[in-house]
Parts: C-alpha cells; sequence; structure tokens
C-alpha cells in the first residue's frame, strides 16, 4: 500500500495559492498533484474522478472558499466519503479552527505559511491513514479539550469554543455586522431561528450584545 502514489486534489479559490502548492508536492516523487478546484461544487465535480484515479487519495482544502466555507464542506466530505484523508489548509491561526477541523473529521491542519518539509510530511502522514497534528494544532486541541465543560455542566461564558459549527457560522456573520435575514438567507435559515442561535452565542460567550461580540472575536483572533 505504501509503494502506491499518493494523489492529491487541492481545493483553494486563489489560483497562485494552488499553484504554490503544486511546486510545494513536486519536491516528493511519490506525490502527484491529480485535480484542482476552485470552490465546492468543482470540489464535488472532480472528487469521484480521483478516488478513480487509485493510488491513495488526499484532498487539501481551503478553509475560506466562496459560497459555501471549507468546515460545511468537510461536514459533508465525512458524510459522503468518510474514508478520504482531508488535510484543512488556512490562513487562520491554529487556535482559532485547528481543533474544530479535527473534531469535524479532518486528517490534518496547516498554516497556509508552513514549509514546503511539512506540507510535505503533513500530506504523507493523512495518506498512510494516520493523522497529522503539528505542535501548535495539537496545543490548540488540548486547549479546547481542557475547557470542555463536565457533562450536565452549564456552557454559559464558556467563550467562542463551545460554539457549535452552526453557530459558529451565525457568529461570523454577526461579528460582520449581518442581520437576522440576511444571515438567514446565507445559511438557509429562518430569521427566528437564526435570532435563537444569537440567544444561545450570547449565552455562551457571556457577550450582552453584538458590540460585545465584535471585540471578544478580535481578542480572540477571529475577526473574520
Amino acid at each position: 500500500m505504501s509503494d502506491q502514489p499518493i494523489h492529491v486534489l487541492l481545493c483553494d479559490d486563489h489560483r497562485i495559492v494552488r499553484e504554490g502548492l503544486k511546486q510545494m508536492l513536486a519536491d516528493d516523487a511519490s506525490i502527484r498533484v491529480a485535480g484542482e478546484a476552485a470552490s465546492a461544487d468543482e470540489l464535488l465535480a472532480a472528487l469521484p474522478g480521483l478516488l478513480q484515479q487509485g493510488g491513495r487519495p488526499v484532498l487539501v482544502l481551503d478553509i475560506a472558499l466562496p459560497g459555501q466555507d471549507g468546515l460545511n464542506v468537510l461536514r459533508s466530505l465525512r458524510q459522503r466519503w468518510p474514508e478520504l484523508p482531508v488535510l484543512m489548509l488556512s490562513t487562520y491561526p491554529e487556535k482559532q479552527y485547528a481543533a474544530r477541523c479535527i473534531q469535524l473529521g479532518a486528517a490534518g491542519y496547516l498554516h497556509k505559511s508552513a514549509d514546503p518539509d511539512l506540507m510535505i510530511a503533513a500530506v504523507r502522514r493523512v495518506a498512510a491513514g494516520e493523522r497529522f497534528l503539528s505542535e501548535a494544532t495539537a496545543q490548540a486541541l488540548a486547549a479546547t479539550l481542557s475547557r470542555r465543560p463536565a457533562a450536565g455542566a452549564s456552557v454559559a461564558g464558556q467563550g467562542i469554543e463551545a460554539l457549535s459549527h452552526r453557530e459558529h457560522q451565525v457568529f461570523s456573520r454577526l461579528i460582520q455586522g449581518h442581520g437576522a435575514t440576511q444571515i438567514g438567507a446565507e445559511l438557509g435559515l429562518a430569521p427566528n431561528t437564526v435570532s435563537t442561535y444569537r440567544a444561545r452565542i450570547l449565552e455562551k460567550t457571556g457577550a450582552r450584545n453584538d458590540d460585545e461580540l465584535a471585540l471578544l472575536a478580535e481578542r480572540h483572533g477571529s475577526g473574520r
């Protein structure tokens, strides 16, 4: 199995990033970039072809995609192709998204500033069926687990880490000044459902209003 080539599918909406990744991975003869995608739709169209090529498939997936964020795409992929190793790639710091990605089923998380050797090592590791946890990602995951409330305990004031995936989607839009109607249209939710999520977010973070949510996001590095 380890002698089979690694076939990588790159999904990032910036062509310059995809080109840079291809150059990095080209340094390892066992890795071949078998396809590219610039959006979730292109990714879903390209994946069946990648999986039919044999070898060891690996998806390198950006978090910030147009139309549909990478976390939502990751969740869908885990349902449809649970055996596909997904390596998340982002400009967001590990403390912000790494633990969430691992909890959603990603095989690893890398910051886009990672050096080529680390990128190759990560791809090879997840292709072998293992998880790749950089030191920063491991620390973020440990910090999240240490802050997790005990069963039955209140989550009030637990902070951004206590938010569910959907709550985080609503949170990221609230701090950009989006209203309930706009958020509902973007996420396919009724405005009153968005308001319910907002109330949960305020409870979990301990914020009293959207302005305090924005300040919390700035301190946490979650401003986007």
